[in-house]
């Protein structure tokens, strides 16, 4: 994975560097192209395990009745919707996403799935949330935080928004822990996965740009390191699936 520094007034987006101004407007235009087909995605890029990390993921996260949860990159509802039987009648969910078309998908998911009571959705930027300091219990993030351009920025501002003892979790593609499967990992993400998305969604591009942001991700420990950085206490992580992606957990004291 490469972890290098991004050249000055540039960020990476995929394998390519671009100005930190316009990083945000192509994420955008990737997610508006595949808004409709976001199952499709994530079915093709993991061989439909994502299912499975969810529900693990929010089986093991820290939250209880009554609790204010915010699903950040939540424009699927796929998390709120796992969370809602956990945070009872009595909590509040609320979906925040920076691209409109994937949270009108989301709401109309939820809607059709008769979810309508207890949740908000809110169209936001995870670097800058309009949420005042401690205002959620748990704060979760599933294959969202490789997408976002200041990911410092991110992980300060849900450690500022997160109540004293609440939760931060990082569900995300990783760094693939055992040598013999990378090349078959490789070989998916780059060769198989682009051809998929031009056969079912007619988007080959988008689909190689989303392979080439898990390689850019930081991984397992660089991550850790960098939720510690921005105030987050008791910082762990934990693989699945050989490293192909990773539950980050932290905590605000």
């Amino acid at each position: 994975m490469d972890t290098a520094q991004d050249k000055p007034g540039t960020t990476h987006f995929g394998f390519r560097d671009v100005p930190v101004a316009q990083k945000q407007k192509l994420v955008a235009e990737v997610f508006t192209s595949v808004a409709g087909k976001y199952d499709l995605m994530n079915d093709a890029m993991s061989l439909g395990i994502h299912r499975l990390w969810k529900r693990f993921f929010v089986a093991t996260t820290q939250v209880r009745k009554g609790d204010r949860v915010l699903d950040l990159a939540g424009g699927t509802g796929d998390i709120a919707a796992l969370l809602k039987d956990r945070v009872g009648e009595s909590g509040e969910l609320v979906l925040g996403d920076i691209n409109g078309d994937m949270l009108r998908v989301g709401r109309d998911r939820m809607t059709d799935r008769g979810n309508v009571r207890g949740f908000e959705y809110v169209q936001c930027n995870a670097e800058s949330l309009p949420f005042p300091d401690a205002s959620f219990d748990l704060v979760t993030m599933a294959f969202g935080l490789r997408n976002v351009t200041d990911k410092d920025a991110a992980l300060r501002e849900i450690a500022r928004v997160l109540r004293p003892g609440g939760q931060a979790r990082v569900l995300e593609f990783s760094e693939v822990q055992a040598e013999w499967f990378r090349p078959i990992y490789d070989f998916h993400s780059f060769k198989v996965l682009p051809k998929l998305g031009s056969l079912f969604a007619g988007d080959a591009e988008s689909y190689q740009y989303l392979a080439e942001s898990i390689r850019k991700h930081p991984p397992q420990r660089e991550l850790k390191a960098m939720m510690e950085a921005a105030g987050l206490a008791r910082c762990s992580f934990r693989n699945m699936s050989a490293g192909i992606v990773a539950i980050h957990t932290g905590y605000k004291v």
